[in-house]
């Protein structure tokens, strides 16, 4: 099989920046049960990329992802342990976005529904251009949307507007999402790659270290820890003992870009 066949691809775009792809384009990159088994397999193989500073993740073609693969409804969910299964594999995959050691950025074109939507609520920050359409749709098949899942979208959005999301399952435009906090940047379909582009760069100029520290700060905040803890100390104070600082405050008395 070809890579270009792959229900889901990662590549390295440069030597710093990566990219998975939600290849199923004929069907709007609708996620399969092998995209989201693929999709985790994927993002071990970005971490154990020891040059990555940052993880794009986008969808093929003119959409991110629309969602669930309604075909595979009759199989997945006939029971419920088969329910309870697909269930496992599709939270286990955005945990791992959630989780991942390095900044991850959401790259969304057309739709962005679903699955999808939990994807890009996984990332870190999101952009997206002005043909991106959002919902969050289990009220409309008699489902109900996991807690996670739930939880991200309100670290997102608010709590009210979360509930608007969910209860009336309704599609969202590029601007209103931007409006609620859905997506950070919102950018013209020209203009999105190169935006993206950037941002990564931009990121790779900064302290590797200093990013994976605070994003594991991030991580304990959106768990739910609300006060100091002695990892917390201990990260802060040996950072000053880190090449790193003493790069970085080296540049500074130098008046130069640092070299990390």
């Amino acid at each position: 099989m070809n890579a270009s066949s792959e229900p889901l691809q990662f590549q390295m775009m440069t030597t710093q920046i990566g990219r998975i792809t939600l290849n199923n384009p004929g069907r709007r990159n609708a996620l399969t049960a092998k995209m989201w088994n693929r999709l985790t397999e994927s993002l071990a193989a970005a971490a154990a990329e020891d040059e990555l500073r940052v993880l794009v993740i986008t969808g093929a073609g003119e959409h991110f992802a629309a969602g669930a693969d309604i075909s595979e409804f009759s199989t997945h969910y006939a029971t419920p342990e088969t329910s309870a299964q697909i269930s496992r594999k599709i939270s286990i995959a955005l945990d791992a976005v959630a989780n991942f050691p390095r900044p991850t950025l959401a790259k969304i074109s057309g739709a962005c529904v679903g699955g999808g939507a939990g994807i890009a609520l996984a990332c870190d920050i999101r952009f997206a251009d002005a043909s991106s359409k959002f919902g969050i749709t289990p009220a409309k098949l008699g489902l109900v949307y996991p807690f996670a899942d739930v939880r991200r979208l309100v670290q997102a959005v608010g709590l009210s507007n979360a509930k608007d999301m969910l209860f009336s399952g309704r599609i969202i435009s590029a601007e209103e999402a931007k409006s609620m906090g859905l997506i950070d940047t919102l950018a013209e379909p020209y203009a999105l790659d190169q935006t993206v582009r950037d941002y990564a760069l931009s990121l790779c100029e900064t302290s590797k270290e200093s990013v994976r520290v605070m994003k594991q700060m991030f991580m304990a905040i959106a768990e739910g820890q609300r006060g100091e803890t002695a990892s917390t100390k201990q990260w802060f104070l040996e950072a000053f003992a880190s090449d790193d600082f003493k790069e970085g405050y080296q540049a500074f008395l130098e008046k130069r870009k640092p070299k990390f």
